[in-house]
């Protein structure tokens, strides 16, 4: 599942960051920021009426992101987090 698609308040953890382009500097800034496999997530807000930015908390920081972005990192959920 995409970061992107994660209900709100639901305990994640991240899978991998997927580059959109070769040599993705966002995906690489995101992995930078801690967006790694293993590191629990969740989305803490979402903009009005599904629009960005998404409110992400992973660890104990908390990032503003734009929809394009979280949609770049795979999380797993339930069983499988």
């Amino acid at each position: 599942m995409r970061l992107s698609d994660l209900p709100k308040g639901a305990p994640a953890v991240v899978d991998r960051v997927d580059d959109a382009l070769a040599d993705d500097p966002i995906a690489q800034r995101l992995r930078d920021l801690g967006f790694v496999t293993g590191e629990p997530v969740r989305v803490v807000a979402r903009g009005p009426l599904g629009a960005d930015p998404l409110l992400i908390q992973i660890g104990s920081t908390r990032f503003a992101l734009r929809r394009s972005e979280a949609a770049r990192v795979t999380v797993r959920t339930g069983d499988h987090a």
